[in-house]
């Protein structure tokens, strides 16, 4: 049941991969990447069903294996969407590009191995509800602040930690959902930070630098879920050298895919530009 459950995750990481890959071709290549303009693209639209596959098989996984084998090969939809998103800019991604890449899966392989189990039932009071939602809130408008005055790099980094610091609200409310006491109302509010979160990273997307918007937002997914979860829930959290290193690595594959991964937005003429 383990090696079946890391085959369905990897495949879902392919299709988490596939769908990312065409809704950042068709936000890249929009004059306007807002939501209601993109929700119109049909390839946009069969990227949002590919990636509700993958996250449903992900899921799947996660019920037939142990997360410490499921997790990583979540991990494995950068190097999946890296070649795809390449193909459908008509070009192969670099050796650099991709070395990069695997240095930041293999610093998120670390950290998603090193985060310490939660035991027990998750409760959130109506307080702490509103402080995850703040919190993440003004995170999200200063990443998005600044990325106004970034490099195309650097603004898809921004952009794309900023969806990944709602996404990761997310994932903390609706761990609470499922898995804890709560109040009708949360229901109702956990629409907001995941649309949210969407619109940033289309705006990421259309940027151009696909690499460092991916990596960007698989890092602060699960970094902000796991601070949210020490702050507000009472989760341990890793601690150690290792975690350090771990973080240190994920962070050096990330500035070196904003220094490799080209502009392949079909709106602005290419550049590189660092970090």
């Amino acid at each position: 049941m383990t090696v079946l459950a890391a085959v369905i995750a990897l495949v879902g990481s392919l299709f988490f991969a596939l769908g990312a890959a065409l809704q950042q071709f068709e936000a890249a290549g929009s004059a306007k990447p807002g939501l209601l303009a993109l929700l119109r693209k049909p390839r946009w639209l069969l990227g949002g069903a590919s990636i509700l596959t993958g996250g449903g098989l992900h899921i799947v996984a996660l019920g037939l294996g142990p997360l410490t084998i499921v997790q990583p090969m979540g991990v494995a939809s950068l190097l999946f969407a890296l070649p795809i998103t390449a193909t459908l800019h008509g070009r192969k991604p670099s050796p650099k590009e991709l070395a990069a890449a695997g240095v930041v899966a293999g610093g998120l392989v670390g950290l998603v191995l090193l985060v310490p189990d939660s035991e027990g039932p998750t409760y959130l009071s109506p307080n702490g509800v509103l402080t995850l939602l703040g919190v993440a809130g003004v995170a999200a408008v200063l990443l998005w602040a600044a990325s106004r005055v970034a490099s195309p790099a650097g603004r898809a980094a921004l952009l794309a930690t900023s969806s990944g610091v709602l996404y990761g609200a997310t994932a903390t409310l609706m761990r609470v959902l499922l898995d804890g006491t709560w109040n009708w109302w949360y229901v109702l509010a956990l629409p907001v930070p995941l649309l949210l979160a969407l619109v940033m990273l289309q705006r990421a997307y259309a940027v151009g630098h696909f690499g460092v918007s991916f990596a960007s937002l698989q890092i602060a997914d699960p970094l902000t879920a796991v601070a949210f979860g020490a702050l507000l829930l009472g989760e341990p959290v890793p601690t150690g050298v290792l975690p350090v290193a771990a973080a240190l690595l994920t962070a050096a594959g990330t500035v070196a895919l904003a220094r490799t991964s080209p502009l392949e937005s079909r709106n602005n003429p290419p550049t590189h530009s660092p970090l």
